[in-house]
């Protein structure tokens, strides 16, 4: 490198290729792709072996992405998603690059929304020989007509490349059947993970011959649980990860899988299974004591039961989720967090939560206790302030992850709690926590008083909210008619003067939600969202911002890749003037429903916000279809634009 020093030109050495590495090693890979663009050394030390790990390339099937994929074969290995593939020449060219050109470095192929034919996977198989993850959810085009592997030398082709895969991903297959199973996971005899999630599985009673599971072999219509034992039997000493999400999976099969002899299962996902009951978790547990993760969400039946046998009998839980299992109350719960392990408890949607036996858990057990880095409490509306304190302080040295969305009770001694305690917290979700307001953000006490009813004198008789209104008494004021309480240039001087109590405190922020808290205004906003290191933030349905708060965020967390300001009126072509030139990192904007919004901001995005993939102006009246298309030209990685209704007009109904 050189630089002039009047008529003198230093040569400036450069950097070992080495230290730029290790530099580079410290930033954040959205931080890192951006290092790389300065010049050819700092590109060619992001391009490092230690950078490439778990890289995936994310495309639709298109003519530019020939080129991305031949690109690809300078890398020592990647791993792709390719979408929107069918059986038309595109699509085969493309797979036959993807064989050509990194068919020996590919890791993982996943090929959602695709309905390619089953010569062009066939075609592709035998040459990924490196391929540990293999994702055909939702493939149906493969399967239907029920050939697909029915050739032997295919299967010894597909064998010979497939036998590392590790992972298979089956999930959401309508005509998965016994045969075309046992055809594929035959060429996969060291699987570790295995989603079935979604598909029909015949676990006692096989329709199409009017007689119990098990009688029938190999079934050509459905996958049966007989065949589904007979591969966990097979495959036992590597199979460690099942998921059996939304299936109709009984309590009678599921003690059939648990009891499989020498199966020793880590994860088990049983989403959505309605049919189990607390019976089944006891009889699981008790056979496999070795699960780590275990998800059990939205299984209706299970009550408290579960709970406890969980506690008991799965010391090495890490994960385990609860979500809208809403027999679930507070009981077993404290003896739940006395397991040392456990590491994510999601309770969202639980409905009769209230933290007291968390608490109690974490509070009794302090030798022995759960160190929760994650914990969800959305939509548990029984959670209150005194909860959130507590809890606060027991996990203050762990947490890194709460969710209170729509925790209704909670309002600003929690945020100050937060604030105050949780300074290793990476994501924070306080959306619909409607009584949070500017004076919890800013960490102070309220002491501005606004009176919005300029009425003097008499104010009238008071009413019980059920009394009519007769016409001549004002009704008395709702809650959500409340304006927010306005903050005073003192009250802002006295937060700059304090340290920490406020928002400003978590500095490892990488996502915030405070969407639909209807008393936050600019007045916290523009003071206390400063984090450079924030990617996701969603202030929409804050009727309250204006422009500030836009320009504000931009000027201060320019990292952000995901931003949602719908149904905010305040905003306007102004604000992303201001805003736009800070946010060229952007991929994922939300701006529905701002009528202040016209096409000026479009052509503002066009020229700073290049990365834009997602992008919502729905019921933007002042936005033009014409101004719609231009964009969509100019946008190369945009793959989502939603514009109904915009200028006043439903283009459902023109098309």
């Amino acid at each position: 490198m050189e630089h002039c020093n009047g008529d003198n030109i230093i040569e400036t050495p450069e950097l070992p290729l080495e230290i730029i590495v290790y530099i580079l090693s410290f930033l954040h890979p959205s931080d890192r792709r951006e290092a790389s663009l300065v010049c050819r050394s700092w590109y060619n030390a992001s391009q490092d072996f230690s950078f490439q790990k778990n890289v995936t390339f994310s495309f639709p099937a298109s003519a530019s992405s020939l080129e991305l994929i031949r690109g690809l074969g300078r890398k020592s290995r990647c791993s792709l998603i390719i979408s929107q593939l069918d059986g038309h020449s595109l699509s085969k060219s493309l797979l036959q690059e993807v064989g050509l050109c990194v068919g020996s470095k590919l890791e993982s192929l996943a090929l959602p929304g695709s309905s390619i034919t089953e010569a062009s996977l066939l075609d592709l198989l035998p040459r990924l020989t490196s391929l540990r993850r293999l994702d055909l959810r939702g493939l149906d085009s493969l399967f239907m007509s029920g050939t697909f592997l029915s050739r032997e030398e295919h299967r010894q082709q597909v064998r010979s490349a497939l036998s590392g895969l590790e992972e298979l991903d089956l999930s959401d297959l309508r005509y998965l059947s016994d045969l075309t199973f046992n055809r594929l996971t035959g060429c996969t005899p060291r699987l570790r993970r295995l989603s079935l999630a979604g598909c029909h599985i015949a676990f006692e009673f096989d329709p199409y011959h009017g007689c119990p599971v098990g009688a029938v072999e190999d079934s050509s219509a459905l996958l049966s649980l007989r065949n589904l034992r007979k591969l966990l039997m097979e495959q036992k000493s590597t199979l460690v990860a099942l998921d059996l999400s939304r299936t109709s999976i009984t309590p009678e099969s599921l003690r059939t899988i648990a009891q499989v002899q020498g199966l020793v299962l880590e994860e088990l996902c049983l989403h959505g299974c309605k049919e189990l009951t607390d019976y089944s978790m006891e009889v699981l547990v008790k056979h496999q004591p070795s699960l780590q993760r275990l998800d059990i969400s939205a299984c209706k039946e299970l009550t408290n039961r579960s709970v406890e046998a969980t506690a008991q009998g799965l010391k090495s839980l890490t994960h385990l989720s609860l979500s809208r299992d809403w027999r679930i109350t507070e009981k077993g719960l404290a003896e739940l967090l006395s397991v040392s392990s456990l590491r994510s408890l999601d309770l969202s949607e639980c409905l009769h939560i209230s933290g007291t036996e968390i608490v109690r858990g974490l509070t009794e057990s302090r030798t022995a206790r759960a160190h929760l880095e994650t914990l969800s409490l959305k939509s548990c509306t029984y959670i209150r302030d005194l909860a959130v304190f507590s809890l606060t302080q027991l996990l203050r040295d762990s947490l890194h992850e709460l969710d209170l969305t729509s925790c209704v009770n909670v309002t600003d001694l929690s945020v100050r709690a937060i604030a105050t305690y949780l300074h290793r917290l990476v994501v924070l979700r306080l959306g619909y926590c409607k009584e949070v307001t500017d004076w919890g953000l800013l960490g102070i006490e309220e002491t501005a008083k606004c009176e919005h009813d300029q009425d003097s004198g008499d104010k009238g008789p008071k009413f019980t909210r059920t009394f009519g209104n007769m016409g001549f008494f004002k009704p008395p004021r709702l809650p959500f008619e409340e304006r927010p309480k306005l903050v005073t240039n003192n009250d802002l001087e006295q937060f700059k003067q304090q340290a920490g109590a406020s928002l400003l405190a978590l500095s490892r922020l990488q996502e915030l939600d405070l969407s639909a808290c209807p008393k936050l205004t600019d007045s916290s906003i523009t003071q206390v969202v400063h984090y450079p290191d924030l990617h996701r933030l969603s202030l929409s349905m804050l009727t309250e911002i204006t422009d500030a708060s836009l320009a504000s965020v931009a000027w201060h967390c320019r990292s952000l890749t995901s931003l949602a300001l719908s149904h905010c009126p305040g905003i306007s072509d102004r604000g992303v003037a201001q805003a736009a030139p800070y946010l060229c990192r952007l991929q994922h904007l939300y701006l529905s429903c701002c009528d202040n919004i016209t096409d000026r901001s479009l052509f503002l995005l066009m020229q700073h916000c290049k990365r834009l993939r997602t992008l919502d102006i729905s019921r933007c009246k002042n936005i033009s279809v014409t101004t719609v298309d231009l964009l969509q030209s100019q946008l190369p990685f945009l793959e989502n634009i939603n514009y109904k209704f915009i200028g006043g007009t439903d283009l459902t109904l023109t098309l």
